[in-house]
């Protein structure tokens, strides 16, 4: 098994964050587990602690301080970018994923990074809830962004065909880019929590654990992917990410359920522990009308 260079997690507070030693390993199953401590003996460094980028202005300081001078992109990138293309799932869902960007005007790479989270590119995820396909979305948020029944299938079947499933997720996600403008991590929660619950919070992120580790884990995913973005999913657009989280997975070939907070975060395991006593549970996609993260 080669090394995997690749670093997916900071430590970091609104306004300014700290970068942490990060540790992993890739199983057998070449499924990538990540820490922010030495677990076990299998968990090696894969990045060490002293980088720093201020969120308040997006991601490009951080960009910079992963690029080499020389332009070239980073070792991480280039391993990022070389996982995704030996993912056949990921292959599968290319043509669809650069229509909806070029369609909606929003990034590929971040599409690229919210789908690697959401379900780790398993066309067929299903959350606990009722979440599906690429994009984790409910039923009736993807009725409302145009996927009906017909006599052929229903709404459910329709979302295990990545092209209608990000289709609508897509143009779930340019709207809440709209509504949160110049803030995508305040679009990237609403996706997880819904948009009821950002509002709620005072147009920040909620305090539920799971959506802060889902805005942390997309935003440094979308970095890695596209060094060069300065925060800018769309036209103009900063990146706050929330608190890092303790522990977190991410897979590209998974089981059913998603990637990150969907039946594949090891219980108990500080990633996967609530912010408050009172949080809810790890989340999927939900409707507009949530207030926190469902599973």
């Amino acid at each position: 098994m080669r090394p995997l260079l690749l670093a997916l997690l900071l430590c970091a507070q609104q306004g300014l964050a700290h970068a942490a030693d990060v540790y992993g390993y890739i199983d057998s199953k070449g499924v990538a587990h990540f820490a922010s401590e030495k677990i076990d003996e299998r968990y090696q460094v894969f990045f060490r602690r002293g980088q720093s980028f201020d969120t308040a202005q997006g991601l490009a300081p951080f960009a910079r301080g992963g690029r080499k001078l020389d332009g070239k992109v980073p070792q991480a990138s280039q391993t990022l970018l070389a996982l995704f293309e030996a993912s056949p799932s990921y292959k599968t869902a290319k043509a669809a994923l650069r229509d909806a960007s070029n369609k909606h005007s929003i990034d590929y790479e971040l599409l690229q990074a919210l789908i690697a989270t959401e379900s780790g590119f398993d066309a067929q995820a299903v959350s606990p809830k009722g979440a599906m396909g690429l994009m984790q979305l409910m039923p009736a948020t993807a009725q409302r962004y145009g996927v009906a029944a017909d006599k052929r299938s229903t709404i459910e079947k329709k979302l295990f065909d990545p092209r209608i499933n990000i289709a609508a997720g897509s143009r779930y996600l340019r709207d809440l880019i709209a509504m949160f403008p110049g803030q995508i991590e305040l679009a990237l929660a609403a996706y997880n929590a819904g948009e009821g619950a950002v509002q709620r919070a005072g147009n920040k992120i909620p305090n539920y654990k799971e959506t802060q580790n889902y805005v942390q884990t997309v935003l440094q995913l979308y970095a890695y992917l596209k060094p060069s973005a300065g925060g800018s999913a769309m036209a103009g657009g900063g990146a706050r990410g929330g608190k890092a989280p303790g522990r977190i997975r991410m897979e590209l070939t998974v089981p059913k359920g998603g990637a990150l907070g969907r039946g594949n975060m090891p219980p108990g395991s500080p990633g996967a522990m609530p912010a408050m006593p009172d949080a809810p549970e790890p989340s999927a996609v939900p409707d507009s009308g949530s207030d926190a993260p469902v599973s």
